[in-house]
């Protein structure tokens, strides 16, 4: 018996005094997300890769915005949204005590101006992405010339886009070659 108390002795506490004492986490713990909104452009990579769903993104083009929305609640600390995010917007913390009292309190909400087209004037993406866009062309090297010249592309929707493309081509006449039957 007393050589239990002297191996008990050794092995010291095996418990920690959490909540008395802070709770250190893991490398590499999955914690509560944290979100940057000044870093994001509202491309929606993250709501496409959550499987949980707690990542929305709505567009309202009465009002010209697109709200993107984490709610915490249904949040599985997968990290998909930190893989897929372009921009390192999204991150996981080390923070795990999200106790609130009020549940409003478990949602995280960021509001971005949409672009409008600009040919028929209905907004179609954020102004941030098209920023960034032509951020990434200029890192790339491309003249500053060049990428103000590629700008009304940026600038015009995908339908504007098709309809002029379309209108830039001649129609084909189709036909059978002779002999075919």
């Amino acid at each position: 018996m007393l050589k239990l108390f002297k191996t008990i002795l050794k092995a010291g506490e095996v418990t920690v005094k959490y909540p008395f004492k802070p709770l250190e986490v893991c490398p590499g713990f999955r914690g509560k997300p944290e979100y940057d909104p000044e870093q994001c452009i509202a491309c929606g990579a993250c709501t496409v890769a959550c499987p949980a769903n707690a990542l929305t993104m709505e567009t309202h083009e009465a009002s010209g915005e697109r709200v993107w929305q984490l709610f915490i609640g249904r949040c599985i600390f997968c990290a998909r949204c930190e893989e897929v995010c372009p921009t390192r917007a999204i991150r996981l913390s080390e923070e795990f005590e999200m106790a609130v009292m009020h549940k409003p309190d478990l949602y995280i909400r960021a509001t971005f101006t949409l672009l409008n087209c600009r040919s028929c004037q209905q907004p179609f993406t954020p102004t941030k992405s098209v920023n960034y866009a032509l951020a990434l062309l200029a890192h790339a090297g491309m003249g500053a010339d060049s990428i103000e010249a590629l700008r009304p592309q940026f600038e015009t929707c995908p339908a504007c886009k098709r309809k002029q493309t379309l209108s830039q081509h001649r129609p084909m006449k189709l036909s059978q070659p002779a002999g075919a039957k």
